[in-house]
């Protein structure tokens, strides 16, 4: 298993994907309010596992520039779709993932990466990739499922929905390894935030500065 793999993995998942319901809209909510809070007009943003463009399309109108990205090219049709449908000056969708953007002029303010990083097949390299997109003092927005401390089945079940392909690979970490894999990738954390619904959730909200 590899990233062509995973990349497959979402194509064929994109439709039903795009097809279902935001689980806790009102948490939803509050990440979208909390990031466009830590946006300013001039700045450029780059979003990480896009998916079909949802967050994207409710973000890109109050900054410079956000280039949305997916591992997926069926995901980022879709998200293609919705802008025809939905047009938005200096939004731009491309099938990329950090690794594959580091070169060139590319550099951001702000990085986001939701529900990105536990699906991500080397978290150390993945976030010193994000440090190197961002400019000085720029910040890395997550929110990212803590597979480590949610129940114990799902990390029973996952690597035999992996092996019939019902599930993508997903890493295990718990939010203390998070936190410190954030820092030692070169980030200052500045908040670590729960925004779900219920607050009984594994999906830590964190805010971090580029040092």
């Amino acid at each position: 298993m590899n990233t062509a793999s995973d990349a497959r993995f979402w194509d064929r998942s994109s439709r039903k994907y795009a097809a279902s319901a935001v689980s806790d809209q009102a948490g939803y909510e509050r990440t979208l309010d909390r990031t466009r809070a830590l946006l300013d007009p001039a700045c450029r943003v780059l979003e990480l596992g896009c998916g079909t463009g949802t967050t994207a399309l409710q973000l890109a109108g109050g900054v410079q520039s956000y280039l949305a990205t997916d591992i997926s090219a069926e995901m980022i049709a879709i998200a293609n779709d919705k802008h025809v449908a939905n047009p938005l000056a200096g939004l731009t969708f491309r099938t990329a993932t950090a690794e594959t953007i580091t070169s060139g002029a590319d550099r951001f303010d702000a990085v986001l990466g939701f529900n990105y990083l536990h699906l991500v097949r080397d978290l150390p390299g993945t976030l010193r990739s994000i440090h190197a997109l961002l400019d000085a003092n720029g910040l890395f927005i997550s929110k990212t499922p803590c597979v480590g401390e949610m129940n114990p089945l799902i990390r029973l079940a996952l690597p035999v929905m992996r092996a019939v392909g019902k599930a993508p690979y997903a890493g295990i970490f718990r939010m203390v390894e998070l936190t410190a894999f954030i820092s030692e990738a070169g980030f200052d954390i500045l908040a670590s935030e729960i925004h779900a619904t219920s607050r009984n959730d594994s999906r830590p909200y964190i805010v971090a500065r580029k040092r």
